[in-house]
This record gives structure tokens, C-alpha cells and sequence, in this order.
């Protein structure tokens, strides 16, 4: 069977993919540390190993959606940096698949944030992907290479064939490095959100952590930013994990909706992590 992104308003949200705006595969290389992206672990980790969560039944990678609903008041804003392998010449011709302004904004606001980026993305910005990985502020995660589905049915996304899965995720953390990005997290964004155990057995194998969402901004081509912004603050609750986009082209509202999204939020008793953090208060109550 296979599990598609959770949406509350239809497919909103999964736009990017429906209308062209994501899709890839990849070739073998290594984690990107060298090895494979992490060691998973049930209990804290060191400083120098990010959580991460067990293995499921019969080896597939863990899921997480969202942290601890009970204590604190935390919530990770996580933004999807998507880029296909065939959109450089949308980009040479001066689509922008970045969005520096929203990046601005989050370091103004102070706000950490997981950046789930493709490779492809690195490949195109590698100046804003080092900075990004360099700011203590941010994490870096794998959204894939370069986006096709690890799934049939998702959104009409291409599809990556099972025996090439392992290899788009590492041709990501592959982009990442020659970008210059010193620290990507093991975690992992199917794209679309679709995966089924055939994908979850496949990336497994990568040492990742699968990391889905619980709140849907539905920034995807939204023109009301004030929608977006209502949108998740009706929905987020404590642990929350929020997908949002960081491609000005497909998601132009964001940085708009972000302003009011983060004073609300601390009005309200909220704090901003990274996922990391919302991984590891997960692994201490498991």
C-alpha cells in the first residue's frame, strides 16, 4: 500500500509536483559523512551523531511525523528546497528555484528551521546551500536528488525504480558535499511525501530516518499568504512538524505567511526547533 503526504485540504499541497515543479534520480556514492548518513539509535546520541530512531520491523526505516505532544511547546518549521534535473535551463532563463528572502527572514526572526533540500537544488545554488549548512540556525536534510516519486500513484511524479533508491539518496548527500555542505543530517523527505515498505526497505539501507509532517502549510502556488499562515496556525500542536517550501517560483507566499506565522506562534508559548530535536525528545520517550 502506499502512504501519501497527509493533507487537510485536498491536494493543495502536493501542487509542486502535479504542475512540474519536482523530479529525479541518482547514482551510488556514500553518506555524507563518507559512510552511511548516521547511526540509528533508540537513546541519545553524541554531539557528533545526530538522533536518529530505530529500525522498524523487518529492517524498514523509521517514520516520524512529530514530536512529543505532551511538555514543551515546540514546533519545527520545515521548508522543502525543491529542484528537478531538467529545470537549469528554467533557471538560466531566470525562474528562481531559491528564495533567499525567506532564508533572510528566518535568521531576522531568529527561527531555526530543517531545510529539506533536493541535490539538484545544491547543484544550482551551491553558494546559499554552503551558507545554509553553515549556519547554526539551520539543518540540512535529503529531499532526494532530484525529486521522483520512491512510489507509483504520487501526485503524477516520475517514479525512481526500487533498485535506484538507494542510489538517488546518496547522489544527494554527493551534491551536498561538493556544494560544501560539511553536515547533512540522516534524515530523509520522500517526495510527495509517498512511500510504501518497498521505499522504506530501500532507504533503510541509507541509515536514514524518514521524516514526514503533521501540518500542512499548503504555500504550494498559494496566493493568499494570510491563508497559508491561518492554515498552520490552526494546526499546529505541540511537536508539530510544518512542510513549507523554500522555492520563490512555487511558493511565493511563504516569507509573507512566515511573518506572521512565528509572532503568533510565540505568543502563544511556542519554541522553534530544528527536527533534530523533535528526533531526539522522541528517542528519550521511546
Amino acid at each position: 500500500m502506499v502512504r501519501k503526504a497527509k493533507v487537510r485540504t485536498g491536494a493543495a499541497f502536493c501542487a509542486l509536483a502535479a504542475l512540474g515543479a519536482v523530479a529525479g534520480c541518482g547514482q551510488p556514492s556514500s553518506g555524507p559523512h563518507g559512510t552511511a548518513p548516521g547511526p540509528r539509535a533508540s537513546h541519545s546520541p553524541s554531539p557528533a551523531a545526530p538522533p536518529t530512531l530505530a529500525p522498524g520491523p523487518g529492517g524498514l526505516a523509521p517514520v516520524f511525523a512529530n514530536g512529543p505532544r505532551s511538555g514543551a511547546k515546540t514546533v519545527a518549521l520545515t521548508f522543502d528546497a525543491d529542484m528537478t534535473a531538467d529545470q537549469g535551463d528554467r533557471a538560466a532563463a531566470g525562474e528562481r528555484f531559491d528564495h533567499p528572502e525567506l532564508i533572510a527572514s528566518l535568521r531576522r526572526l531568529k527561527v531555526p528551521a530543517t531545510v529539506f533540500m533536493t541535490g539538484r537544488w545544491a547543484e544550482e545554488y551551491p553558494d546559499q546551500a554552503r551558507a545554509i549548512g553553515a549556519d547554526p540556525l539551520f539543518e540540512i536534510a535529503n529531499h532526494s536528488y532530484s525529486h521522483h516519486a520512491f512510489t507509483g500513484d504520487c501526485y503524477g511524479l516520475p517514479r525512481v525504480a526500487e533498485s535506484e533508491m538507494r542510489a538517488d539518496v546518496d547522489r544527494a548527500y554527493t551534491a551536498f558535499r561538493a556544494a560544501g555542505v560539511e553536515k547533512a543530517m540522516p534524515y530523509f523527505r520522500f517526495p510527495g511525501g509517498c512511500y510504501d515498505d518497498a521505499a522504506l526497505r530501500a532507504v533503510s539501507a541509507a541509515g536514514v530516518t524518514a521524516v514526514q509532517w503533521d501540518v500542512v502549510s499548503g504555500d504550494a502556488f498559494a496566493t493568499d499568504a494570510d491563508a497559508v499562515a491561518q492554515q498552520v496556525l490552526d494546526g499546529v500542536r505541540p511537536g508539530s512538524v510544518v512542510v513549507m517550501h523554500c522555492t520563490s517560483s512555487a511558493a511565493p507566499t511563504t516569507e509573507r505567511a512566515l511573518r506572521r506565522i512565528v509572532p503568533a506562534l510565540r505568543e502563544q508559548g511556542y519554541r522553534f526547533v530544528k527536527v533534530s530535536e523533535l528526533i531526539g525528545a522522541a528517542s528519550r520517550k521511546g
